[in-house]
């Protein structure tokens, strides 16, 4: 078997990823990974006839004390290379906050932002990061259980734009190993030992029990299975960029329109990729396959119109759909609030246009099913009363707030919904992904019940 060095440097040529004279931008978080991609990319620079322009570090500010540890450690590993360090410092709760997203989001969308300001500063046209395999093996599981289709399977490219990813074919322990033979520090995230995160779910829990009950190499396998996912999604998509080129029509600025009919004589596969173009002309906001099935829905009159989606609102005009960006639409966040509940007794909301009732209830009289989970009904939840017993409020979401699922372990944001406007606490609706009320549901078994009324 070939030397890890080896291997990278056989990938980079066979994948063109940095040609001679190229110049590139290592992506440094500390961690094992993109350590010891610098390093191997240091050391073949020379024969390769690539140049490593120098490496950039972003400090999220989410760890405290170890967060600026990591960042004093690539400083240091920067300046013993003889490398340019670009380090920035930037707040990804308040980002996350600021934008209504989930704190990975929102560390992505700065993250690469950051990438390209330092590419540009070093004079460098390619960026790499330390992508593994066993993070294309998480992200297919991932993406497979949130439901995505053969474009989200495909999971993560070799290059996208001038993004690289040069050791996207080895294994985390692989690289470890090389920094452990060559005595080469790097930094241990603890975070990354919280399983209540989904992706260390499936890196510490999901797959070691995949890999004891199959057997086999089933990283490998899953790294497999989206390699050719990508190639078949790859020329899916050179198809549907010619189908929408052809079916969309401009209607306006940020806004777009297909004929009902054309588009309901498409392949899904196609329909849905048009589809998903249509929406990222109109906004910049995440859409799933929830919301593509809801215009299918239109599309094959299933479902009425209008509607709206994050960032878009969806119309029919005669035998046309249009689709145009919400942005200016006169949303506003909605406003916090916090009252009293009388037990028993009721509260009016009026910045919820909801009254929240609460009453006693014997314990006999609430249904116990599957150990802890309880039914009460649509809009109500039970809340132990000795838990009560100093009082209830009802007040707004707050950024950081979880709730506890019946019947399911650990806790959870209120984040499921990617429509932020609808999945929050003022508006008294469900989120979707959860099947919990946002409004008026504490999810402990006991005997006072709070029910919301419009």
């Amino acid at each position: 078997m070939s030397t890890l060095p080896a291997r990278v440097g056989e990938t980079l040529a066979r994948g063109g990823l940095l040609p001679p004279g190229a110049r590139v931008l290592v992506a440094l978080s500390g961690g094992s990974d993109s350590v010891a991609l610098l390093h191997l990319l240091v050391a073949l620079a020379p024969a390769q006839g690539f140049t490593v322009a120098g490496v950039a570090h972003l400090n999220h500010e989410l760890r405290g004390i170890d967060s600026d540890d990591d960042e004093l450690f690539c400083r240091r590993l920067a300046d013993e290379l003889g490398l340019p360090a670009t380090v920035e410092r930037v707040d990804v709760g308040s980002q996350a906050r600021a934008h209504r997203v989930s704190v990975e989001v929102a560390a992505r969308r700065v993250r690469y932002r950051f990438l390209e300001r330092a590419a540009a500063g070093l004079d460098a046209d390619t960026i790499a990061t330390g992508h593994t395999r066993d993070d294309q093996a998480e992200t297919f599981l991932l993406r497979l259980l949130r439901g995505a289709g053969a474009t989200g399977l495909a999971g993560i490219p070799p290059r996208r734009g001038m993004i690289v990813r040069p050791i996207l074919g080895e294994r985390r322990d692989d690289l470890r190993a090389f920094l452990r033979e060559r005595g080469l520090p790097f930094r241990e995230d603890a975070t990354n030992a919280d399983t209540t995160i989904p992706r260390n779910w499936v890196r510490h829990e999901l797959l070691p029990m995949l890999a004891a009950r199959l057997g086999g190499d089933i990283t490998g396998v899953l790294a497999r299975e989206a390699s050719v996912l990508r190639h078949d999604a790859f020329l899916l998509d050179e198809i549907g960029d010619e189908t929408a080129r052809r079916v969309l029509m401009a209607a306006g600025p940020r806004a777009v329109a297909f004929g009902l009919a054309e588009m309901a004589s498409l392949p899904q596969a196609l329909a849905r990729r048009v589809i998903r173009r249509a929406l990222a002309r109109v906004s910049p906001a995440f859409q799933g396959a929830d919301h593509v099935d809801r215009i299918l829905a239109l599309v094959d009159g299933h479902a009425d119109a209008p509607f709206d989606l994050p960032g878009a609102r969806v119309e029919r005009n005669g035998e046309n759909v249009v689709l145009c960006s919400r942005e200016g639409r006169g949303f506003r966040p909605p406003v916090a609030f916090r009252y009293e509940l009388p037990l028993p007794g009721r509260v009016p909301i009026p910045e919820a246009a909801r009254v929240i009732k609460c009453e006693t209830l014997p314990v006999v009289s609430v249904q116990i099913v599957h150990d802890q989970q309880v039914s009460v009904g649509l809009g109500a939840g039970v809340v132990d009363a000795a838990a009560a017993a100093e009082g209830l409020w009802v007040r707004s979401r707050r950024p950081g707030d979880t709730f506890r699922p019946l019947g399911l372990g650990g806790a959870r944001s209120c984040r499921t919904c990617s429509s932020t406007e609808r999945c929050h606490a003022t508006t008294g609706t469900w989120c979707r992904s959860s099947s919990m009320p946002a409004t008026g549901s504490c999810g402990l078994p006991g005997s006072a019940r709070a029910t919301t009324r419009a």
